[in-house]
C-alpha cells in the first residue's frame, strides 16, 4: 500500500515536470523553476517540450503498473528503475535539485516496493 502510494508521487511529479516542460516553459513558473532566462527559455522550448514528453511516458508507464495491481509490478519496477537513473544523471549533469525531486522519491518507492513484494 505505502509503495502505492509513492509510486503514484513520483508519477504525479512527472506529470508536473510534464506540464513545466511542454506548457509553461517560456512562463514565469516554467522559468522560475528551472531558473532559465526569457530568451534561453525560448532558445529551447523545442527541447524542453521533448523532455517533458518523455517525463509524460515515465508517468504513464507508472500509472500503468498500478492499475494493473500484482499483474503490473514488472512495470513498476522497470520505470521506477528509469526515473532513478534518470534522476541520478541530471543530478549529476544538470543539478543537485534534481536528486531530491526525482531520484529520491523513485528510491524510496523502489525500496518499499522491494520490502511490501
Amino acid at each position: 500500500m505505502i509503495a502505492s502510494v509513492l509510486i503514484g508521487l513520483v508519477a504525479a511529479i512527472h506529470c508536473y515536470i510534464l506540464v513545466l516542460e511542454m506548457f509553461l516553459w517560456q512562463k514565469p513558473a516554467g522559468r522560475r523553476a528551472f531558473g532559465l532566462t526569457p530568451e534561453f527559455a525560448v532558445q529551447t522550448r523545442t527541447l524542453a517540450a521533448n523532455q517533458g514528453l518523455y517525463n509524460g511516458f515515465l508517468a504513464a508507464g507508472l500509472v500503468y503498473g498500478l492499475a494493473r495491481g500484482s499483474a503490473g509490478l514488472e512495470f513498476q519496477w522497470f520505470f521506477l528503475l528509469c526515473v532513478l537513473v534518470a534522476g541520478v544523471y541530471g543530478g549529476f549533469r544538470a543539478s543537485r535539485k534534481i536528486l531530491m525531486i526525482q531520484a529520491l522519491p523513485a528510491a524510496l518507492a523502489l525500496v518499499t516496493l522491494w520490502f511490501e513484494g
